[in-house]
């Protein structure tokens, strides 16, 4: 078993799930850490303890120590910098955490980047470790729902968070069929100062290639889930089929009606210090072999961002959006320009704080 060295950057709650993970995987040793606060670095490294090296600047800290692992968890503006760092210093594998991009444009160029240096690619869509999550996907691999026809995702957390998140587990649940089109509305304006910048509410559709439609709404507008005491694990997937439906809530378990089964539910709940394990040994075995994928490669990453890019072009064109898409644009951007001012209505009191309405 080979020992694979890394280097993180960006040493907030995530940085440090992630560099937590690695160190505690014997397939892998931290070598490095990197965040422009310093005060981060220090606690970071007592953390972690062992020969770690810190640095504010992730170039220096990449070239000198050769990483084969880059993992950086950094805001969605930055990204095509931290993967060119990677890319140059010939380092295997280079991780970081969802949005892919913060624009088409740049989620292009990301790609075509990655694609010319044959780097492997992981993106954080880590939720899917979660006993509730794979239990909804043995049910509806069973065929215990019978013929799939609709997947819904909600989640009160707005786009930048949390959209990709619900479309990749919605692509997962779909076998990653290709989708085909996408069309949304958007409304309010208060998130696109935030820094992971996003209108307040977004809702719409995607059209699968195998004729599964699914439907996403991330925001202000969605519906609560009031039996979840964590509001940011308000989150519902469900799987509608012809013979019965099987549903994951972020942090409140699972359950399923089925023609056979009957009413079935279970536990389970957002769990770092779980959910990570799996993801980080999933990197270590596709380093090894190159026939074993990451489940959460970019690739798969790649096609639920373009399905959010395409709905948030169908809220600023109107009508539907071809996928995948031919060019790329700044919808962020376009957003702020074009988006009307009328405030978002709010799919529930509970989110009147979270978007400044309280």
């Amino acid at each position: 078993m080979s020992t694979y060295s890394v280097v993180v950057v960006g040493m907030g709650k995530r940085g440090m799930h992630h560099a937590a993970a690695f160190q505690d995987n014997p397939s892998f040793e931290v070598a490095g850490i990197c965040d422009i606060d310093e005060g981060r670095l220090v606690e970071a490294k007592e953390q972690l303890g062992g020969s770690v090296e810190t640095s504010t600047d992730a170039a220096a800290l990449t070239a000198a120590l050769k990483p084969d692992v880059f993992c950086f968890c950094t805001m969605p503006h930055l990204r095509k910098a931290f993967v060119d760092i990677a890319i140059e210093n010939g380092v295997k594998l280079v991780a970081f955490e969802k949005p892919v991009a913060d624009s088409s444009t740049a989620g292009k160029e990301l790609k075509a980047a990655i694609d010319a240096s044959g780097i492997k690619a992981v993106v954080s869509h880590q939720h899917r470790y979660g006993p509730h999550y794979t239990k909804v996907k043995e049910i509806v691999a069973s065929g215990a729902l019978g013929t799939i026809h609709t997947i819904y995702a909600s989640t009160p957390g707005w786009m930048m968070h949390m959209m990709t998140h619900m479309i990749d587990y919605m692509c997962w649940y779909n076998d990653y069929a290709p989708a085909e089109w996408a069309m949304a509305q958007a409304a309010g304006r208060s998130k696109l100062s935030d820094n992971h910048p996003s209108p307040d509410y977004i809702g719409g559709f995607i059209q699968f290639a195998n004729g599964v439609r699914g439907v996403v709404e991330t925001g202000a507008g969605a519906p609560d889930i009031p039996e979840v005491a964590k509001w940011w694990g308000r989150n519902r997937i469900r799987v509608m089929g012809d013979d019965g439906f099987a549903e994951v809530l972020t942090n409140g378990g699972w359950r399923s009606v089925t023609a056979s089964g009957g009413l079935q539910s279970g536990e389970g709940a957002m769990d770092y210090a779980h959910d990570m394990v799996p993801y980080v040994q999933e990197i270590a075995d596709w380093l090894d072999d190159d026939a074993k994928v990451h489940s959460c490669s970019f690739d798969r990453a790649f096609m639920g961002f373009e399905a959010m890019m395409a709905m948030c072009r169908s809220a600023l064109e109107g009508g539907q959006v071809a996928l995948p898409l031919e060019t790329g644009a700044d919808e962020i951007n376009a957003l702020r320009e074009q988006l009307g001012e009328k405030a978002a209505l709010l799919g529930s009191p509970e989110h009147a704080a979270e978007f400044g309405m309280a």
